[in-house]
C-alpha cells in the first residue's frame, strides 16, 4: 500500500531515523531550485541516510524520534518524500508546518509517542489509521496514537489538498449542469 491507495490499513518496510531530522537533512537547500519531483527524490535524505534514495520502495514507512521536519517551512521536504513513494511517516513529534504540508500532499503523517523504540531498520510496520494503532509485525508489539481528525483523513484519502479540491470542483460543476449554448 502506498499514499495513493491509503485506506485504513497501511503496511510497509521501515526506515528508522533519529531526532531533530530537519528539512535540510530531508532535502538539502542546494536542491531547492529543482521542481521536478522525480529529480528531488534522487536526493532525499542523502545527508543522514544516503542509501535511502536508491533503496526506498513505494509504501515504505519512515519511523523517527522527536521533532521530525523542523527547520524551513518549504514544501520541498515532504514533496521529496512523496516522490520517493513514502507510505507514511510516524514520529514521536513533528514540526507543525511540516506535519500540515505532508498531510496536504497526501502523506499519512502520524504522531505516536514512543514509536521509535518499537522499530529497527528493515522491520515491517502495520498502521491501522482509524483504530489509531501501529504494530511491529516482527515483534508483534504495538502502541496506540491519537485518532487523526476526520477532515484530515478525508484529505489523505483524496490524495491531498489539491486532489480533494479538484474532486469537489468537478462535483460542483456536475451538479450545476452544463450551460446551454
Amino acid at each position: 500500500m502506498g499514499i495513493d491507495t491509503m485506506k485504513d490499513l497501511i503496511e510497509g518496510r521501515v526506515w528508522t531515523l533519529g531526532r531533530d531530522m530537519d528539512t535540510d537533512q530531508i532535502i538539502s537547500g542546494k536542491y531547492l531550485t529543482i521542481i521536478d519531483p522525480q529529480e528531488l527524490k534522487k536526493h532525499v535524505l542523502e545527508i543522514g541516510l544516503p542509501e535511502f534514495a536508491a533503496g526506498a520502495r513505494p509504501g515504505d514507512i519512515l519511523i523517527a524520534d522527536e521533532n521530525f521536519g523542523s527547520g524551513s517551512s518549504r514544501e520541498h521536504a515532504p514533496a521529496a518524500l512523496k516522490a520517493a513513494g513514502i507510505g507514511a511517516i510516524v514520529a514521536d513529534s513533528f514540526a507543525r508546518i511540516f506535519y500540515r504540508n505532508s498531510i496536504n500532499l497526501g502523506i499519512p503523517t502520524i504522531e505516536a509517542r514512543g514509536v521509535r523504540a518499537l522499530f529497527e531498520m528493515g522491520d515491517t510496520a502495520r498502521i491501522e489509521m482509524r483504530a489509531g494503532r501501529i504494530t511491529n509485525l516482527r515483534t508483534n508489539r504495538s502502541i496506540t496514537f491519537p485518532p487523526i481528525p476526520h477532515h484530515l483523513l478525508d484529505l489523505l484519502e483524496a490524495g491531498g489538498l489539491v486532489e480533494k479540491v479538484k474532486v469537489e470542483l468537478a462535483q460542483r460543476k456536475a451538479a450545476a449542469g452544463t450551460p446551454r449554448a
